[in-house]
Order: C-alpha cells, then structure tokens, then sequence
C-alpha cells in the first residue's frame, strides 16, 4: 500500500487560531506528544515571527528525534536565513516557504504581475536550497489560482530544487470534486512532478476539509496538512484524527496507510485541548465526549447485542479506553512515578515531588480520582518554568449572597516577593474577583472572554479555568484547575498575567543576546 506523510501544523497554523497563545516550554510538550502520535513533519511555528517563536523552533528542533521538525518562513531571504539559524540543529532540517498565486492575491495583497511571482518563487526556493536538503514550497490559496498558471509555477520551482509541492485550499472554498481534480490535473501535466512528494492543505471555511484531503489522497496527495482537533484560523484546518482514522476504518477504498499511532490519538487531543484553551464540541468526530455515547433506545439495544451495530470506532483503538486509576491518598511515590511513566510523562525529581504533593492534596478532597485529574496534575508540572518570576495565588474569598454585592479579597505575592491584598466588588462573584486582581497586577488587563467547564465527572470534578484577555496591551490566554471553580477563576487569570511576564522575560533576553 501507498504511505501517506503526515505533517502536523498544530504548532503553527493551530496557533494562529483566536485565543490560543502557547509558551515554549507547551509548544514543547506538544511537540514530544506530536513525536509519540507519529506526525512525519512537525511545523513548529515561524521563526521570523518573534524571538518567541524563534526559540520555541530551535529547542523543538533539538528535542525532536523521530519526526522532522519545520518552520514557516515568506519568501525573503531574511526570513529563510532565521529560519536556518533555529532549524539547523534538526536531525533533518525542513523549511516551508509560501507564496500566494490566485489572481486576486497576486492582484490585491502581493500587488506583483504573475511574472514577479514566478522569478520571486523560484530564487526564494533556490536560496533556501543552499542551506536546507529539505524544501517545502506552497501555492498559497492554490484552489482559487489559474489551473496553467499553477502547473507553470510549479513546475519552475520543481526545477529550481523544491522536495514538497503543497496545493493548499487556504480560504476553504473548493469542493471536493474540484480539489481532487486540481492534484490529478498537477500530476498529470506537470514534468518531474513524479521526484516530489505532493500535499494537501485544507480549511475548514465550509465544512469540507475532512471530504477535500481524502478527495486529494484519491487524487495522488502523498502528504496531507492538518491539526490536532482541526483548529486553526476561522473554522480551522482538516483533523488529523479524523484523516488517520478514517484512512485506517475504510482502507479497502484509500488502500494507504500512515505511521499514525492511533492509540495516542485521544492522549495528544486533550493535550492540545487543555494546553491551547480550545474546547472540544461534544459531538466532535472521533474525540468528542459523545464520540461513544448511545441514548437512544434503539442503539443502546444494538449496542448490547454487538457493538459494531453503532459504533464503527472503538475507544480502544485511539487509546479512550476506560482504566481504574488505583492510586489513591495511601498511596506512594513509587507507585505514582510508575504511573506517570505509563502515562509517558518524563518528569525530573523536583518536578514529580511537586507533582506528588498536589496529588496528595488533591487525593485528600477527592472520593475517586480519575486518569484525567492526574494528566491535568502531571501536565502542569512538565510544564512548568520556575526561572520566570510570576504573580502567585495566596488565598481567595468571596462573599456573596443575593441581596448584597459580591466582594473578592484576594491575596497575592507579587513578582518581586512581597505579599499584596486587595478587596473590591462587583456585579457578580467572578467579576468582583477580576476587579481586585485588576488593583493587584501591575499593568492594564481586559477580560475578553472566560469560561468553566469540568474535568472528570461527579459533584467533586475538578473545575478548569480558561481567560482570554489582553494584559499590558498584549492578547494572552491563561487557564488553571481547581476543586473550587472560583479558586481555578483567580489562578487563571494570574496565569495569563504570569504568561506574558515570561514571553516578555524571553523577548528582553533575546534583545540582549543580539
């Protein structure tokens, strides 16, 4: 059978996505989880972008083993030339160039004749090829371009050493008959076009980038593009985990197969999930919580007599099975490392002592405690950054009651080390909490958006945060996890304060690096 690649720009088209502002050590951590589910090619973000983005690039590169490791750069020489400097640590060094060919991007945002497109794409790709064995080349918004003139670019940045061809459908507008044409179209017209791998890049604009990318599999794709959970700007990019499964249920018809493993699938969706802020909609294919779940009658009767009646997808096959977590609070620290090794966490003794004393507390408040209780414990931790000096939640305490106006004290120890307390009220006990923490962090913040939502089930369910604000002027998300959904709301919203603290502390460093 035909393999197919799979490139996941979870790091950076998925970060692109509104609200969603990871830190390097998450960017990180997401990478590792990319490496176990089986990603071929890793996008890692945009070097060029920010010294942020820089160094998340080149630490990923120098941490990832097993997948390639990418970076996004324009087609300038400044931006390949940042890219070159944090990529080539890599065990294979990878850049991703684009540019845009449809008529109305050359026409109205490059403002070039199709002519200055050409000779621009081609000494981009020459270039890049001086430093890097690997160069993928994209026809930005190739759905909507004139099918010659993108067989005739492609063709001269085939012959100018580009590895990758990719066709990306960037604003979603192609159907999948129409997507699927424009690779046999390539294939088939296109001299060489057999030396390079060909990908697909879907969005998901009007629902089609699951149906566009298996039309382009059928078409010739030997690479498809997509994110974890399909998020990404607007309506997001096509699902991984609904490709890989999809190729792996049906693969008399795709008759392709990838080096996906599907047991990590459910792992690496709520990493990306908890990490990014981004909620899962229930009846997400493949990892939704009611991916599973049977009401009605009929199918639960279906259910009971043989499975596959209803439910094409088992849980164990992307790792959802249910398992008893037999740690409780008399348990071990032994006993707790070997579970976190299981879990494939790697985390260094401070960091597990840490980790083992909040699930000694936590053990010590909770009746059952759940596999999902301990990935959000041992996540945090593996993420953690102690170098950055941060703003940490003391206490919290509201009062409230119907006919009084709610009132937040708060307590906090400040960056520096002294310990500040506020109290403020307001319309409601979250906004009297966001009002005190306002008087207590240093800068301006706005709350743009917040939600709750549990982790686990039962009335003793962890409670998971989740701020989007802007703080110093700059949009930063924040999100935190406890008993108390009050208690997740304020360490939540120090969490996003404590977010931009350390990207301004690795802006500041990498200004006097230069």
């Amino acid at each position: 059978m035909r393999n197919i690649d799979i490139f996941d720009t979870t790091l950076r088209d998925g970060e692109q996505s509104a609200g969603i502002n990871l830190n390097t050590a998450e960017k990180i951590e997401i990478a590792r989880q990319l490496e176990r589910f089986g990603a071929t090619v890793i996008e890692s973000g945009f070097p060029a972008a920010s010294p942020g983005d820089f160094d998340a690039v080149q630490r990923i590169a120098s941490t990832v083993k097993d997948s390639i490791v990418t970076g996004l750069a324009r087609s300038v020489r400044s931006d390949i030339d940042s890219a070159w400097e944090a990529l080539k640590g890599g065990v294979q060094p990878h850049l991703h160039i684009f540019l845009a060919t449809s008529p109305i991007h050359m026409q109205h945002k490059l403002m070039k004749t199709p002519e200055e497109v050409v000779e621009i794409a081609v000494e981009s790709v020459k270039y890049a090829r001086k430093y890097f064995p690997l160069v993928e080349w994209s026809a930005e918004d190739a759905s909507r371009s004139d099918p010659e003139f993108l067989a005739y670019i492609v063709r001269k940045v085939v012959e100018a050493g580009a590895t990758t061809i990719n066709l990306p459908d960037t604003v979603g507008y192609a159907t999948p008959q129409e997507y699927g044409a424009m690779f046999r179209y390539i294939k088939e017209t296109v001299p060489g076009i057999e030396r390079v791998k060909l990908s697909a890049h879907c969005h998901n604009d009007l629902g089609m980038a699951t149906a566009n990318t298996l039309a382009a599999i059928e078409n010739g794709a030997d690479q498809i593009e997509g994110t974890i959970n399909g998020i990404g700007e607007r309506a997001g990019n096509v699902a991984l985990e609904e490709i890989a499964v999809a190729l792996h249920i049906r693969k008399q018809i795709y008759e392709v197969e990838t080096n996906i493993n599907l047991k990590e699938i459910k792992r690496t969706s709520e990493m990306v999930s908890q990490l990014t802020g981004s909620f899962i909609q229930p009846n997400k294919a493949v990892v939704g919580k009611n991916a599973f779940a049977h009401e009605s009658g009929i199918h639960q009767d279906g259910m009971l007599k043989n499975p596959l009646t209803y439910e094409i997808i088992t849980p164990e096959l992307i790792g959802d099975a249910s398992t008893q977590l037999v740690l409780g609070k008399h348990s071990g620290r032994h006993a707790f490392r070997d579970r976190a090794i299981q879990m494939g966490f790697e985390l260094d003794d401070e960091k597990l002592n840490k980790a083992f004393a909040e699930f000694k507390k936590l053990a010590d408040k909770k009746k059952e405690i759940v596999e999902a209780d301990l990935f959000v414990l041992l996540t945090d931790q593996q993420i953690s950054d102690k170098e950055t000096p941060v703003y940490k939640l003391e206490s919290v305490q509201v009062q409230y009651d119907t006919e009084n106006i709610p009132t937040a004290t708060v307590s906090v120890t400040r960056p520096a080390g002294e310990v500040v307390r506020e109290a403020t009220t307001g319309a409601g006990s979250v906004e009297a909490i966001f009002n005190t923490l306002e008087r207590l962090v240093e800068e301006e913040a706005h709350i743009l958006d917040y939600r709750v939502t549990s982790i686990g089930k039962g009335r003793d369910a962890l409670g998971e945060a989740v701020i989007n604000m802007t703080y110093a002027g700059e949009a930063v998300t924040g999100r935190d996890v406890a008993q108390d959904v009050l208690e997740a709301t304020a360490k939540a919203y120090l969490n996003a304060v404590n977010r931009q603290l350390a990207k301004n502390h690795v802006q500041t460093e990498a200004t006097i690096t230069t």
